[in-house]
């Protein structure tokens, strides 16, 4: 863990509750071990999105919905949020939660290849939130730099690995996340700054 665990439960403690549609999501992943941002990071994407006056938000990597449940909650009815995912289980999943939520006309969702469905894309957007696979993140900069407006935000979680950056030698994955960690720290088309927030987060702006 990267929190100590009492500073974790500490902020989970004061965390307001979330809607019953996102309760049921985060307790689904539980049950299962399957990966979400969860309440800490999800509030800070909400927060993000109402920063910028986000409109439009493209994910690389949605999983089930859960992040991009967060972003719908904070663009309200203009706001549209495009999902990439490899599963389609994923995405029924996904648009039933949205649906019973009565947010399913905030998203489309997309099964595929990420970088395959990206050419199929050249809007501009002004969040894109990045949650691939690890060893495939150093990919992910040159795409999301060409489809952000300037002043828009290049966001991907699991910055800190669960620690395994800091350590030798490294597995594909935690290599993926060095090598992104330190091409977008290069990149002069943005500004980067990694939190420790839950398992790290990047928040870059696009320059």
């Amino acid at each position: 863990m990267i929190f100590q665990p009492k500073i974790e439960e500490y902020l989970m403690q004061v965390t307001p509750e979330r809607p019953a549609v996102m309760q049921e999501m985060e307790t689904y992943a539980a049950e299962r071990g399957f990966p979400i941002v969860g309440p800490l990071v999800g509030r800070f994407l909400y927060q993000m999105a109402r920063t910028v006056g986000a409109r439009r938000v493209l994910e690389f990597g949605s999983g089930f919905g859960y992040s991009a449940f967060w972003f719908a909650l904070a663009m309200g009815d203009r706001g549209k949020i495009t999902m990439i995912d490899g599963s389609g289980d994923n995405r029924t999943r996904a648009l039933d939660y949205f649906d019973r939520a009565s947010l399913k006309t905030r998203v489309k969702f997309k099964v595929g290849d990420v970088f395959e469905v990206l050419t199929e894309i050249d809007k501009e957007y002004d969040i894109i939130f990045n949650d691939i696979d690890k060893e495939r993140y150093p990919e992910t900069i040159d795409p999301a730099a060409f489809r952000l407006r300037r002043g828009g935000l290049f966001i991907t979680d699991n910055l800190l690995w669960s620690g395994r950056v800091c350590e030798e030698p490294k597995d594909e994955t935690t290599r993926g996340v060095v090598e992104f960690t330190k091409r977008l720290y290069a990149d002069s088309r943005f500004f980067t700054t990694i939190l420790p927030l839950r398992d790290g987060i990047a928040l870059a702006v696009r320059l």
